[in-house]
């Protein structure tokens, strides 16, 4: 497969994963009724075992080809949620006994993700 109809492949899962992610989130908040962020916590629970299950199948029970894997999950699940991706990434590193690289993913992500955003906010009320 060329590059280009990679591209495209990737970019429509990514629609997909972002028009799922837009009704799942919204169904799940609309029927909490709750000003805590249900949806957003479903749709990155959702997201994250989608990851790993996919993760599994395309590793050791069918075998698929890299390009079917970043399609779905570069693709589907990025567009659905990047902390699938973020989950998958620190579970493999646990996996795999990498105690330190595992943890030092956990607190930079969450910490500097944090400052981050109060960053963004700050210099948004700046301007």
């Amino acid at each position: 497969m060329n590059i280009f109809w990679k591209l495209v492949l990737i970019a429509a899962a990514g629609a997909l994963g972002t028009l799922a992610r837009y009704g799942l989130g919204n169904l799940v908040q609309r029927t909490m009724n709750s000003v805590f962020p249900y949806g957003t916590l479903a749709v990155n629970l959702a997201g994250t075992f989608l990851c790993g299950f996919i993760w599994v199948l395309c590793e050791r029970k069918l075998q698929l080809n890299g390009t079917f894997r970043i399609i779905v999950l570069l693709g589907f699940t990025g567009g659905f949620t990047t902390f699938s991706t973020f989950m998958l990434e620190t579970g493999i590193m646990i996996q795999d006994s990498e105690w330190l690289r595992a943890g030092g993913n956990l607190i930079l992500q969450n910490a500097f993700g944090m400052a981050a955003l109060f960053a963004g906010i700050i210099l948004g009320r700046l301007v």
